[in-house]
């Protein structure tokens, strides 16, 4: 008879370790003038696990949406990296970095950076063009159902709020269920009334799509939701919690 040494294991394979959606590196800004030059970074280290959620708070001048952009690839560090989903950033193209984000980012601009010869709807449907897909107007307009605009889906932002414009920007993030979002005040342009729905929005794409989010606000009680609260000052992080009631 065939015996198991008590050393054998049955079936138990090691769980795979998940490794880092979101790596920041020494990572350092700087904008440089004929005659001086300003450190908005120095000095960054943090790093975002898949399906967590993260809120940057601090002080205006802190460096929060600068870090935000630096993240999404959107400018370029001084020094340093910032790895997404295992890619540093500094290695690859405008272009590359482009595609990448299409692949894998969302991402809700303070300014919302709606197009403005585009209807909402047709602003939703973006990301999705970039990647060549098509026949998705449904889903858009039952994103657009979702912020409170299921009727202002043919109006061009011009004709609409800046609340509004915000909530077309939110739906345009979610649309192609980005592995990461990055949002830059998402409640910022929004009453309480407004603002309650869309932040269930965000942690319902955390938690049932697995989308890692990263939030800059001002807002405790948007705060209070993420699992992790990283706050800034002086452009460096000062102080890290894990918050065990996060979403």
């Amino acid at each position: 008879m065939s015996s198991v040494s008590p050393t054998t294991s049955l079936n138990h394979e090691p769980k795979p370790v998940k490794r880092p959606i979101l790596e920041v590196r020494d990572l350092r800004k700087v904008h440089r003038t004929h005659t001086h030059e300003v450190t908005v970074l120095r000095d960054v280290n943090f790093a975002l696990q898949e399906g967590d959620s993260c809120a940057i708070i601090g002080p205006s001048g802190s460096g929060k949406t600068t870090l935000l952009g630096l993240c999404a690839g959107l400018d370029n560090a001084t020094s340093g990296s910032v790895l997404l989903d295992g890619q540093p950033l500094e290695d690859l193209s405008q272009d590359q970095r482009a595609a990448l984000r299409n692949r894998l980012v969302g991402f809700v601009f303070q300014s919302f950076q709606l197009i403005p010869t585009l209807t909402a709807i047709e602003n939703v449907l973006v990301p999705l063009e970039l990647r060549g897909e098509s026949g998705r107007d449904k889903e858009a307009a039952e994103l657009l159902k979702q912020v409170g605009l299921g009727d202002r889906i043919d109006h061009y932002p011009l004709q609409l709020s800046g609340g509004e414009q915000q909530r077309v920007a939110l739906a345009r993030a979610f649309i192609h269920r980005p592995k990461i979002l990055f949002a830059d005040e998402p409640t910022g342009n929004l009453d309480a009334d407004t603002a309650g729905p869309i932040v269930e929005m965000l942690f319902r794409l955390n938690r049932e799509a697995g989308t890692s989010l990263v939030l800059v606000t001002h807002d405790p009680a948007l705060a209070a939701k993420a699992r992790r609260v990283v706050k800034m000052s002086g452009g460096t992080i000062i102080a890290e919690e894990v918050q065990s009631h996060g979403e």
